[in-house]
């Protein structure tokens, strides 16, 4: 079994996405529910991935499905906070692309929580993986670390 991750800081990430939390996120234990912490990290990369241009989710012809996902938790987050989630390129290959996401409550230099998704890119029409796009790569090239 691996160790327990430490923590991340904040230097660590190349692009940061501020997402306010909602009241419906916090469970009966007064913090946000695990499973929100998934769905920020798909909101995150996949907004960044639309204003930069590289993802067109209504008509492009390549899309990437989530084959992979993992989260560690270090802090509890909660409604009313702001979590600014950080971004990084772990890994990339010919049609996949290893996004690797800290959350931190707003202004904190330390990671409430960080995990990964495995997006592989595939062809809209016929579900099959496909080479990454000039696009797509150019941006993955400013978040690889």
């Amino acid at each position: 079994m691996n160790a327990r991750p430490s923590p991340e800081l904040r230097t660590g990430y190349l692009a940061f996405r501020s997402i306010p939390t909602r009241w419906a996120d916090n469970d009966m234990y007064g913090h946000v529910n695990n499973v929100v912490y998934y769905s920020w990290f798909d909101t995150a990369v996949n907004a960044l991935l639309i204003e930069r241009g590289a993802l067109d989710i209504h008509h492009g012809t390549t899309i990437g499905f989530v084959v992979e996902t993992q989260c560690n938790y270090f802090a509890p987050l909660a409604f009313p906070q702001t979590v600014e989630a950080g971004i990084r390129v772990a890994h990339a290959g010919s049609s996949s692309v290893r996004y690797e996401i800290a959350l931190f409550a707003e202004g904190a230099e330390t990671a409430a929580a960080q995990g990964h998704f495995i997006h592989v890119y595939v062809d809209r029409a016929t579900q099959r993986p496909v080479k990454l796009p000039a696009a797509l790569l150019a941006v993955v090239d400013d978040l690889r670390v």
